[in-house]
């Protein structure tokens, strides 16, 4: 699923190709992506364009100027797809042509995007509970968010409603980098293994989203480089073999040589 960095990296593609342009024309693909009727979709989006992008975890905001915003949550498989040729792209579900005959597909296979019309930015991100971006939370945020929290720090860095940006790969990755079991509780950390972990929240994030944007492979030293490998694989440090689990119910790859849990 899109976590944050990949997220960024539709925005920039979204800065650098339909702003400024007036949509002439709206079609619509399945309703199950469509968080309310289509009908407001092509009436909102016909003759008006958008004037600028924003990003909070792994929604996209496509401010339009006139009635609101745009909202995108990816899904598993969606993505933007922007072209001039004729052949719309296989699984699209939203399709606008701009004045200039230029054209931006919205595509996902799996349907499990969401699209969404919204008065503000603020009004979405509070009525969907959304937290803090990951990469806007400060060090004495993330220290009162874990305050007194009995749960998994995995758990936690993947709420959305907590911290917006951070799902199954990444929060993998930040643990991997701090040494910190995935089932380890909150309340079991110190505040320097707080402090490690949101310092490393910063740097990950930073570094793959580069990565992401400028087409770039992600440094050896991280465990999302050979998370296809699967269970059995090398340890990125050469300290044991990258195992699984459960946590929080989504599959979780750690080095238990590294990543030891203290009962």
């Amino acid at each position: 699923m899109p976590e944050l960095p990949e997220v960024a990296y539709q925005k920039k593609y979204a800065d650098a190709t339909i702003l400024h342009k007036k949509i002439i024309e709206v079609e619509t693909g399945d309703k199950k992506i469509y968080q309310s009727d289509k009908f407001d979709f092509e009436k909102i989006l016909k003759d008006n364009e958008f004037e600028s992008t924003s990003r909070i975890g792994k929604y996209l905001f496509l401010n339009l100027k006139k009635n609101g915003v745009l909202v995108m949550h990816f899904g598993m498989t969606g993505k933007l797809d922007y072209y001039q040729h004729d052949d719309t792209p296989k699984y699209t579900q939203l399709k606008l042509i701009f004045e200039d005959h230029s054209k931006l597909a919205f595509t996902c296979p799996r349907k499990f995007a969401k699209l969404h019309l919204a008065e503000s930015i603020e009004e979405f991100q509070q009525s969907h509970n959304l937290g803090v971006d990951a990469l806007e939370i400060t060090e004495n945020q993330f220290l009162k968010i874990c305050e007194g929290r009995t749960g998994t720090i995995k758990g936690l860095l993947m709420n959305q409603s907590l911290i917006a940006g951070i799902g199954n790969m990444y929060a993998d990755e930040v643990l991997f980098q701090t040494k910190i079991h995935p089932k380890t509780k909150v309340n079991k950390l110190s505040e320097k293994q707080l402090k490690s972990i949101f310092d490393k929240i910063k740097d990950i994030l930073e570094v793959v989203k580069e990565a992401r944007i400028e087409g770039k492979r992600v440094p050896e030293s991280y465990l999302t480089r050979i998370r296809k490998e699967g269970e059995g694989a090398d340890c990125p440090r050469n300290n044991g073999k990258i195992e699984q689990t459960k946590v929080s119910g989504r599959t979780t790859y750690f080095c238990s040589k590294c990543q030891q849990l203290d009962r």
